[in-house]
């Protein structure tokens, strides 16, 4: 039992740090964008009808990668285990 909760704070660390990752970019690429409104218009054709923000993927692709990473979160503990004896 004590390996499966260490592997599972070990996905759940990975998961918290690959989020706030994303969100540290699009901040930084909000806060840097800088717009060109007057080039953007001389050609109508490239711009877009619709703007979607955040994530279109299903909320079941977290828990299949919450799963394959305890999973190798759990194969490096008991890798680690036996190499220290």
């Amino acid at each position: 039992m004590k390996l499966f909760m260490q592997a599972a704070v070990g996905s759940i660390a990975i998961h918290v740090i690959y989020l706030l990752g994303l969100m540290l970019i699009g901040y930084i690429k909000t806060m840097n964008y800088t717009p060109d409104i007057e080039g953007s218009w001389k050609s109508v054709e490239p711009l877009q009808n619709e703007v979607a923000f955040g994530l279109a993927s299903s909320p079941f692709f977290f828990v299949f990668t919450f799963i394959g990473a305890a999973v190798i979160c759990g194969m490096a503990i008991v890798f680690n285990r036996r190499l220290r004896g």
